[in-house]
């Protein structure tokens, strides 16, 4: 289902010289590419802190919320949770988790705060953020147990902290969105939580380095093809663990699919997971899923996650979006 690349070699054009690179993106790129060192060369601990820098150069809004941290016990493991409201809104309000990515080893709430925000600027619910274990501390399939946990827990004890966990959601980009379509998977196989929606931002769907998105975009545009391949092997080199649906949730026959709740997919143009998250979206539809996948023309990998690139009228766009679908699901 997924487009394969030829095996004539496909020549990656240079960032400059690509024409399916908006201009705002080509800023970006220049700088990143001009300073720094690869992430995959460093030690797990040096690559997450390059990206806290890097999102903390940069001014955001984070204004209109409230914020407040729960450490739960779920499913023998403790796990801090960031909950995080429309600023001074009272009352049990809708919920909707949201997984971080950075490939299972970079990323937490400081650096994808302001995604988080703007979801709940402009949805008007709240969100729980899960802090799960990064690898390599944890390898496959740890994080995936913990968020479902935390999910379950959220359903179970909601009113704890506020939100209706029986009017749930799943949001999660890049692994996040990997981790939230498989936790969507396990709720259907363990008979719940209830989850209302998933909202996927170009999410990793298969171990597969040899799409067609792979081969044009394998270089340069932040998410390279040797940091993938690095962030995987800190998850599993188990090549047959890569290929189980909560590895690899593309890899789901139709019938373990059947059933998913609602999904939107958004993925960017240039990015090498384009296309498995493309043919995911239509593997669902042919599940009977409902299902939305939205292409962003001259977007990179994680266009909505980088501060730099936070008021790209694209960026904008997908966060209203994606609210929309929230607020159309959880009443």
């Amino acid at each position: 289902m997924v487009a394969q690349a030829n095996s004539q070699a496909v020549k990656i054009l240079e960032v400059a010289d690509d024409p399916r690179l908006s201009r705002e993106v080509k800023a970006f790129l220049k700088v990143l590419n001009s300073s720094g060192v690869p992430l995959e060369t460093l030690p797990p601990v040096e690559a997450r802190q390059a990206l806290v820098d890097a999102q903390a150069s940069v001014e955001v809004d984070l204004s209109g919320i409230d914020e407040s941290e729960k450490t739960i016990t779920a499913d023998g493991y403790s796990i801090k949770l960031n909950i995080v409201r429309p600023e001074g809104v009272k009352g049990t309000l809708p919920v909707f988790m949201f997984i971080h990515g950075g490939g299972w080893v970079l990323g937490d709430y400081p650096t994808h705060k302001r995604m988080v925000r703007d979801l709940v600027v402009l949805s008007g619910f709240a969100a729980v953020f899960v802090n799960y274990t990064p690898t390599p501390d944890a390898q496959y399939p740890q994080a995936i147990n913990e968020i479902y946990a935390a999910t379950q827990w959220v359903a179970e004890h909601g009113e704890e902290i506020g939100v209706d966990g029986k009017n749930l959601a799943i949001v999660g980009n890049s692994v996040g969105g990997n981790m939230t379509t498989v936790t969507a998977l396990k709720a259907k196989e363990k008979g719940g939580p209830d989850i209302k929606l998933q909202i996927l931002m170009w999410p990793i769907v298969d171990a597969n380095f040899e799409t067609d998105s792979y081969q044009q975009f394998g270089e340069k545009r932040f998410l390279t093809t040797p940091l993938m391949k690095w962030m995987y092997d800190l998850y599993t080199t188990d090549l047959e663990k890569r290929k189980e649906i909560y590895a690899s949730p593309l890899q789901a026959t139709i019938e373990q699919l059947k059933g998913l709740p609602p999904a939107l997919i958004q993925v960017a143009e240039s990015d090498i997971l384009r296309d498995e998250g493309e043919a995911y979206g239509r593997k669902l539809d042919e599940a009977g899923v409902t299902v939305t996948t939205v292409r962003y023309n001259g977007m990179i990998h994680d266009f909505g996650l980088l501060n730099g690139l936070a008021e790209v009228p694209a960026v904008r766009s997908l966060f209203v979006h994606a609210a929309a679908e929230l607020k159309k699901y959880l009443q």
